[in-house]
């Protein structure tokens, strides 16, 4: 059972690196999954998932949520700002905060709505052009935006780090970063690397195709 497999290297990686039993959490990672895929997940009792597209979501979620009432759905992907108000409506957390003006309209939906998601920052720590995310030298002054400019309720720091550098290096520098600005949660670590990214902290991890298998890019869509 792929799913077993995994919590119990999670809690083999966690008794390693001195941690509490249980604090990490397992975002199974079913984007551009089957259905029938993320079906036998749930009915093993996995409650936490990530998505990346808001769309994509929309067409899965609201209908597990009539047997699986207590799911937990995060948004891994980049969020457009015409959509804040779906993802609001559909996700548990967001991972991907990462510029100022999707800042502002989160916090003007989250007024109205009276309500917010568990938000976190997207890091580029490798400051690659073609990735999202807050580059590590303004990481600081958005997080003091988010908090006192817009009222965001801040609780971590994403990043997935360049495919071709030692991710232990990123995780690091996340976790600095996240000290440095009293942030408690470190979402880092994906299939190939979450054992090192809980060795340095982290208390969200994104494991999709070690769940799941690999990903069928024809459905769902």
């Amino acid at each position: 059972m792929a799913l077993l497999d995994i919590q119990q290297r999670i809690a083999v990686a966690e008794e390693k690196a001195g941690r509490p039993a249980g604090s990490v959490e397992l975002i199974a990672v079913s984007k551009v999954q089957p259905n029938e895929r993320v079906a036998e997940v749930l009915r093993q009792g996995h409650r936490m998932f990530g998505e990346n597209r808001v769309q994509e979501a929309a067409g899965k979620w609201p209908d597990f949520r009539v047997e699986f009432a207590d799911v937990q759905v995060h948004l891994i992907g980049p969020l457009q700002t015409n959509k804040v108000n779906q993802a609001l409506e559909l996700f548990d957390a967001i991972h991907t905060v990462d510029r100022e003006k999707l800042a502002k309209k989160l916090a003007d939906a989250v007024q109205k709505r009276g309500a917010c998601p568990e938000l976190f920052i997207q890091v580029n720590t490798g400051e690659e052009p073609q990735k999202a995310g807050v580059v590590p030298t303004e990481v600081d002054a958005f997080v003091k935006t988010c908090r006192e400019t817009y009222g965001l309720p801040i609780a971590g720091l994403m990043v997935i780090p360049p495919v071709d550098e030692e991710p232990s290096l990123h995780f690091a520098l996340l976790r600095k970063m996240a000290e440095r600005n009293g942030l408690a949660g470190l979402s880092m670590g994906m299939s190939s690397d979450f054992e090192r990214a809980i060795a340095l902290g982290a208390t969200h991890v994104r494991v999709g195709s070690a769940i799941f298998g690999e990903r069928v890019a024809s459905v769902n869509k």
